[in-house]
């Protein structure tokens, strides 16, 4: 049977970078041009009736990078968090926050806290940004509050509730852009029967109708879930 609508999509932004040196334009551009893309897709995903919306923003494993781009990144997500804040009340989206909050700066703490308060009450789509997010990571941070809960034994429903975020679905649909097909430590535990969608497009072009081409996809396929 065909699929209708996904409840949960989730998103791999990747190409900015790229983007950026196809047009001789430092990194950063690229980064701030993946931000209008992000803006453009929460608007899209909430015209399709899209309920919950990941967005894989910031990896563990990028705070390798050079730290001019770090510093970047993190004014970006600054200023790109005020700007949805505001953007938020008016179009009822609501901000959830998967990942660790170590080495995220007090600045950048006190943004992501006031986002996610003041959209608290919000009933149209969530937005679940992953930021300094690592799938591996979340499984340990599960184990490790059920351990201090006094576990003795773990059961799957036991790390499924203490993950990040327990309210939050697992995504039917994960969209990775810029041509690569892999996870990259991505929803690891969520994405078990997750359907995948890789697209050439990097992220920056990444638009309403480059969605359109993924749930039309998702559409088609079947979802037997080890079954026949």
């Amino acid at each position: 049977m065909a699929n209708t609508l996904p409840k949960h999509i989730a998103i791999i932004m990747d190409g900015n970078g790229r983007w950026a040196k196809s047009r001789r334009l430092p990194r950063l551009a690229g980064h701030r041009a993946g931000a209008d893309a992000v803006k453009r897709t929460i608007e899209a995903a909430q015209q399709a009736g899209i309920k919950f919306l990941t967005l894989y923003a910031f990896s563990t494993e990028n705070w390798t990078r050079p730290q001019d781009e770090i510093d970047g990144l993190m004014d970006l997500l600054c200023k790109t968090l005020d700007t949805y804040t505001s953007e938020a009340q008016k179009k009822n989206y609501r901000l959830l926050v998967s990942g660790s909050r170590k080495k995220l700066s007090p600045i950048v703490l006190e943004k992501i806290d006031k986002a996610v308060q003041s959209t608290a009450q919000n009933t149209g789509l969530t937005v679940n940004l992953a930021l300094n997010y690592g799938a591996r990571q979340e499984i340990v941070h599960a184990v490790n509050a059920l351990l201090a809960q006094g576990k003795k034994e773990i059961s799957m429903d036991d790390i499924s509730a203490n993950l990040y975020q327990p309210q939050v679905p697992n995504p039917e649909l994960i969209i990775r852009t810029s041509g690569e097909e892999r996870l990259s430590n991505f929803l690891l535990w969520q994405a078990a029967y997750s359907e995948f969608y890789f697209t050439p497009v990097l992220w920056p072009d990444f638009n309403e109708q480059e969605l359109k081409k993924a749930l039309d996809a998702y559409a088609q396929r079947t979802r037997r879930f080890g079954g026949i």
